[in-house]
This record gives structure tokens, sequence and C-alpha cells, in this order.
């Protein structure tokens, strides 16, 4: 199945805060869209590995991307090898997306910035007729996206564009308290963490406002680049 847009995630909810409303209006403009997260989360404070499947095909269904797939890597000890790398060739050879959709470059969790460069790195290599790989028996033909844009998490980092997700936010926290142990609950008796404050999911909210303030719009999602965005003409801007 070839997608459009393939989003990668180091843990399991990190698209979906990252990026969950540039996928659903991607989708409702008739984008093909699919999810792989590179690990299940293990060794999140609240909640299971068990408990973080469920509720990453909960927020599937609610975004309405035809694939979710978990390569099952070690949370918070992955590295960028060759190992890890072809599991990742293997994924963009498989959907062929145009775009790659991935974890913010520099961010508060180390497995961001890893998987960041991780997915960057694979694009590249994916696209080198040299690298064999196969998937379900059959040899896969290299495949490199036209573009990798990296979605804002944890830090305010400055975006190099914005995408309008006006009309999609309230989807958009659906799909991220999906993840029920994993934010905000009052009668929560588990430990607290940093994105577990009722102050950080209101922050997502007030990101996206006032990343839409800036250009005109009510809500925003920012994203940076790796190459110059190029547009046909200034009136592609809105």
């Amino acid at each position: 199945m070839k997608l459009d847009i393939l989003a990668f995630g180091a843990h399991p909810d990190d698209v979906e805060l990252g990026c969950a409303g540039t996928i659903l209006k991607e989708i409702s403009l008739g984008k093909k869209v699919g999810i792989v997260d590179l690990t299940r989360g293990e060794l999140g404070t609240r909640g299971t590995a068990e408990i973080r499947d469920k509720e990453a095909r909960a927020a599937a269904k609610i975004l309405g991307v035809l694939v979710r797939e978990n390569l099952a890597m070690r949370d918070g000890f992955f590295i960028n090898d060759e190992k890890h790398q072809t599991e990742i060739i293997k994924m963009i050879r498989k959907y062929k997306p145009e775009i790659v959709l991935c974890n913010a470059i520099d961010d508060r969790h180390i497995d961001h910035g890893k998987g960041s460069k991780l997915v960057s790195d694979s694009c590249f290599l994916s696209g080198l007729m040299k690298i064999e790989t196969s998937f379900d028996g059959k040899k896969q033909d290299a495949w490199r996206p036209k573009v990798v844009y990296h979605y804002i998490q944890w830090k305010n980092i400055e975006p190099d564009f914005v995408v309008d997700i006006t009309g999609f936010e309230e989807k958009k926290t659906e799909a991220i308290l999906a993840y029920k142990t994993q934010f905000y609950d009052p009668d929560s008796k588990e430990p607290a963490t940093p994105i577990t404050s009722k102050n950080f999911l209101e922050s997502l909210n007030y990101r996206a406002q006032d990343l839409g303030r800036l250009v005109g719009k009510d809500f925003a999602e920012g994203f940076t680049v790796e190459r110059y965005l190029a547009v046909n003409s200034l009136g592609d801007l809105i």
C-alpha cells in the first residue's frame, strides 16, 4: 500500500501530540496516512506496554489512519545504527510515502532527538539502490521521500512553517486523550509526570492557538524543515 504521508514517533502518543491536527486535515483532503511507532513506550511511568498498545489502536481509529505499526525498539535505549536504520528503511519502502513526519530534532526526552535523526538518516539511505532489503520474502525497491518534516514537542522550537488546523483541534484532543494512562486525570493514583499535569494538557491548546494567531488563523501546528521550502508562486501562501 502506497501512502502519501508516513508519520513516525519514538513513542505511542508522540504523533498525536505533535501533528494529529495536520494528519486529520490531510486525511480530510483525501490523503492516505499511516503511523509507525518506534517503541511501545514501556519505560513510561504510568501504564504498561500492553495498555499503550490498546491506547495507540484507539487513537489510530479516531484519527482515521490506514495503518499503524510498532517496531518494538527498546524504549530509551534504541540507537541510530545499521540494524535500526534497516527496520525504518523497510517501512519507508513498504509504504513509499511522499512526506515523512517525525520527532523534534531537539527535545526534552532523549528518544525524541534520537528518533528524529534515526528516521531522517533512514529516509536518505532508503533511496540507495545498493542497500538491499526484503519484506514478506519479497525484495524491496529503493524509495526516498520527497521531504522530511519535524513536528514540535516539549520545547517551543521556532517553526519554519505552520499548518492551519482550525476545525480539527477537538478531534486532535480526542486522539490524545485516548491515552488515558498518560495525561491529566485528577482521579489517578499513579505518580505524577511532566506530561500528566493539567498545565501540559492545556498548553497543547494554547500553543496551537498562539501559532494560529501569528498567521491569522484560530489553530495551527508548527514544523521544522531540513531544506528550503519552495512554492510555485506567492499565491500559494495563506
